[in-house]
């Protein structure tokens, strides 16, 4: 399911474009205030940010260089300011694409569906039966996009760039945003959660292997 972060202060609009991605099966978080979508920013991650640009506090452009400034998270424009200098201005600051209100919710679909496709083709690694694509934070098993919660991610990245190795539990607090005083028992709890969703089993695993009192392997 892919995320997407949405910043858009006119909330009729903004409440029309949450429900009309919804139904197709997008995951939407949604900002009126720009300066609260950037703190957002700072703690999750998202694949997609749809960006108008005329906003309270700070101008879009503005808010489209912060963006920028914290990874190359793909950006689309959604501006009733359609002139073409605007959106030459936009894509020097980096968006992916620009769509100039009014426009049916159903073509923002299509040009969200064809950035991420591009997005996708231009990075990413396969690792066994996994697609990763470590900057946009996207796991992927047989084409289906499997829901990490960002520590999950994180502990799933680290077991697979150290597959065949023994790792522990205090290597795996150490090296993601678990806190450092975290128990082994929610260390436990992260790695049940990653195992069902990649299907895996743990009497007879495929994936990720229990190493009885030290921690676990991917195989």
């Amino acid at each position: 399911m892919s995320r997407v972060l949405l910043i858009e202060d006119e909330l009729e609009m903004q409440n029309l474009i949450v429900d009309y991605l919804s139904n197709y099966g997008y995951k939407v978080v949604a900002f009126a205030k720009p300066k609260e979508a950037l703190l957002f920013l700072e703690k999750e991650s998202v694949d997609i940010i749809i960006l108008d640009l005329m906003l309270p506090q700070m101008d879009g452009f503005d808010v489209c260089k912060e963006i920028k400034k914290r990874g190359d998270i793909p950006i689309i424009i959604s501006s009733a300011r359609g002139d073409i200098g605007n959106k030459i201005m936009g894509f020097e600051l980096g968006a992916d694409d620009y769509l100039a209100k009014p426009y049916e919710p159903r073509e923002l679909i299509l040009r969200i569906e064809a950035v991420l496709k591009r997005v996708l083709r231009s990075s990413g690694t396969k690792i066994g039966d996994f697609f990763i694509d470590e900057p946009n934070r996207v796991v992927k098993i047989d084409d289906y996009e499997i829901d990490f919660t960002k520590v999950e991610f994180e502990i799933f990245l680290y077991l697979i760039k150290n597959r065949g190795k023994v790792v522990s539990r205090e290597q795996i607090i150490h090296s993601t945003s678990l806190p450092p005083d975290s128990k082994n028992r929610t260390v436990d709890m992260h790695i049940s959660n990653i195992r069902y969703k990649i299907g895996d089993d743990s009497k007879n695993p495929k994936y990720i292997k229990s190493v009885w009192g030290i921690g676990y392997k991917f195989l």
